[in-house]
């Protein structure tokens, strides 16, 4: 197989987008969200704040690493249509596993020591604004999981609790393996750990399984 040629002006784009991120990262951190705005994030990244609007919708999307909306529609989609035939809860698994991953990897990509920034995303979430925005966002997340999943097996979300039940527990799987995974300093892998964590809860969550045999420090983010 031969690697994708990225364009010059491509790259420069992504250089612009993790500059971004990471002056959000940086500032939200240092001051918190109330005091940090477009133009100081901006600023930081040595760009206009336009420019700041072509990549991210808001500061809390630079904050936390996408645009939010178009991460739901993509989980929703990809719960509901990805490996037809395979069990709802399999594709879960495998989509959650890997949407996290993605976002492990991206916090990897703004450089300097990974867990230099899960450290300051751990201050940034203890900022109560920031818990705000974070929750609004599991919210969205956890609506297009159950939309996704009321897809794929022909339910309706109104009148079948289904779809919400198990999308109310997926994201809770969610938060405490990256709540796990940010305090490891990311030395647990982020995909590994969620794919064993939701093979324990479709197990039962048994007191013994994989995932408490996971350990720290076997792969980086």
């Amino acid at each position: 197989m031969t690697t994708p040629v990225v364009s010059l002006r491509e790259r420069k784009k992504l250089a612009t987008r993790r500059q971004l991120r990471a002056a959000a990262l940086h500032l939200v951190a240092e001051h918190g969200m109330a005091n940090v705005t477009v133009e100081d994030i901006a600023a930081a990244a040595d760009v206009s704040p336009r420019t700041f609007f072509n990549y991210f919708p808001s500061k809390e999307a630079a904050l936390f690493g996408g645009h939010d909306p178009d991460r739901a529609a993509g989980l929703r989609d990809r719960v509901a249509y990805q490996a037809p035939g395979e069990p709802a809860l399999e594709v879960l698994r495998t989509v959650l596993a890997q949407d996290a991953q993605d976002m492990a990897d991206e916090l990897r990509s703004l450089g300097d020591d990974p867990a230099d920034w899960l450290r300051r995303m751990k201050v940034a979430r203890n900022d109560p604004h920031v818990r705000a925005a974070h929750a609004a966002q599991m919210a969205r997340i956890e609506r297009a999981i159950a939309e996704g999943l009321a897809a794929r097996i022909g339910a309706d979300v109104e009148t079948d609790p289904y779809p919400s039940v198990v999308a109310a527990a997926a994201v809770g799987v969610m938060r405490a393996c990256v709540a796990f995974w940010a305090g490891s300093g990311g030395t647990a892998y982020l995909g590994q750990l969620i794919d064993q964590a939701f093979r324990a809860l479709a197990d039962g969550l048994p007191e013994h399984s994989a995932l408490r045999d996971m350990t720290s420090g076997k792969d980086q983010n």
